[in-house]
């Protein structure tokens, strides 16, 4: 099942989104989801784990449309999850955000080349969530 998207007359993002957060600190999953919802995005179902192996774990079990995930994390880093995500057949083509403290250029570009689509540098605000993840959600034509 893939994305239901429309637009609202307010110019909000409406969308039934399945989204994985993925980070060691639970305030930091609610910060992330308050934000997405504040960037307008319609969140049907937020999936959370708190480490790269638990959200591969998540991963083999159900279909997303969306991950967030920071890269600092005990058991499995954000990276290494990242390079992982190709071999689980649920993960095939779903948008990966980065979402770090890391600010150093080579761990956007490590991050990117690993598959990420984006990244976004802590601390966020909802507007810069929806600049970095809407373009990932648009319909493709």
């Amino acid at each position: 099942m893939r994305c239901n998207h429309s637009r609202s007359f307010g110019g909000e993002y409406m969308a039934s989104i399945r989204a994985l957060i993925v980070d060691d600190s639970a305030v930091m999953r609610k910060i992330v989801e308050r934000s997405l919802r504040q960037a307008g995005i319609g969140l049907d179902q937020v999936l959370e784990a708190g480490n790269g192996s638990d959200a591969l774990e998540v991963l083999r079990q159900q279909k997303v449309d969306l991950v967030l995930s920071d890269i600092n994390m005990p058991v499995m880093d954000g990276l290494e999850f990242v390079r992982q995500l190709s071999g689980v057949e649920n993960a095939r083509g779903v948008p990966v955000v980065m979402i770090t403290t890391e600010g150093s250029e080579s761990h956007v570009v490590e991050a990117i080349s690993c598959g990420a689509r984006g990244y976004i540098r802590k601390p966020f605000t909802p507007d810069q969530v929806k600049e970095h993840v809407l373009p990932l959600l648009e319909p493709r034509s």
